[in-house]
C-alpha cells in the first residue's frame, strides 16, 4: 500500500484536498446511507454535520470497486450499501463516550488507540437484493449482541437462531469482501478492515 505521509494526522476538513482519499460518490455501482449522518444509528442522532464523511482512503476506494465487480459477476443485481466509511476521529470518542459504563464498549476501538474507520480503511457495508432491499443479516446495523458475531454464526445456525438463508447472506458478503483484501471482525458481521490493523495504524494518516 502506497500512502503519501506516513503517519501522522489530517483534519476532517482538508481531505477533500488530499490525494490520499476519495469521495464514495467516486466509485461506480454501490449505494450508500451513511447511518451516523442521520438519526438511524444507537446513538439517535447526527454525529456527522457539518463534515462531510462520504470518504475511503484511495487504497480502500480501490478495494470496493473490486467488490462491486465481484457482486456483478457472482450475484448480478445485488448491490454493495455502505453503512459507513471514514469516521473522524472526533465522532469515534463520541460513539465511545455515549456507551460509556454500559459494558458495550467492546463494540467499538478505543479512541485512544485509533478506529481504523478512522484512516478511512474500514467499511461497515451490507447488502441490497435485485429490487433494492437489504438483505436479511439475522440482526440489524449495529446490533450489539452475540447473534451479530460471525464467530458464533455456526452455534446460532445449529440452535435455530439464525437460519440458512441469514447465514448464506453473510457468507456472500464476506465472499465479496474478502476476494477484495477486506478482513473481517468476530464480533460484526457488517464491520471490515482494508488491511492489518497495526500496519494501517503505523502508516496511515489518522483523520481528525
Amino acid at each position: 500500500m502506497n500512502v503519501d505521509v506516513p503517519g501522522g494526522t489530517v483534519a476532517s476538513e482538508d481531505i477533500a484536498a488530499s490525494p490520499e482519499f476519495r469521495h464514495l460518490s467516486s466509485i461506480a455501482g454501490i449505494e450508500v446511507d451513511l447511518r451516523y449522518a442521520s438519526a438511524n444509528n444507537f446513538v439517535g442522532r447526527d454525529l456527522y454535520s457539518p463534515y462531510d464523511c462520504a470518504w475511503l482512503h484511495r487504497d480502500a476506494a480501490a478495494a470496493l470497486e473490486q467488490v462491486v465487480a465481484y457482486l456483478a459477476q457472482r450475484a448480478p443485481g445485488h448491490t454493495a450499501l455502505v453503512l459507513d466509511a471514514l469516521r473522524p476521529q472526533r465522532v469515534q470518542q463520541q460513539l465511545w463516550d455515549a456507551l460509556a459504563g454500559t459494558g458495550l464498549q467492546m463494540y467499538l476501538a478505543d479512541p485512544a488507540r485509533g478506529s481504523i474507520h478512522s484512516y478511512g480503511m474500514a467499511l461497515d457495508i451490507t447488502l441490497l437484493d435485485p429490487q433494492g432491499r437489504e438483505l436479511d443479516m439475522g440482526t440489524g446495523f449495529d446490533d450489539m449482541t452475540d447473534l451479530s458475531h460471525p464467530a458464533l454464526e455456526e452455534g446460532f445456525l445449529a440452535a435455530g437462531k439464525l437460519t440458512e438463508e441469514q447465514v448464506a447472506n453473510r457468507r456472500l458478503l464476506r465472499d465479496a469482501m474478502f476476494q477484495a483484501g477486506f478482513l473481517g471482525i468476530r464480533t460484526e458481521w457488517w464491520h471490515f478492515d482494508c488491511g492489518d490493523r497495526d500496519l494501517v495504524r503505523s502508516t496511515f494518516r489518522r483523520v481528525m
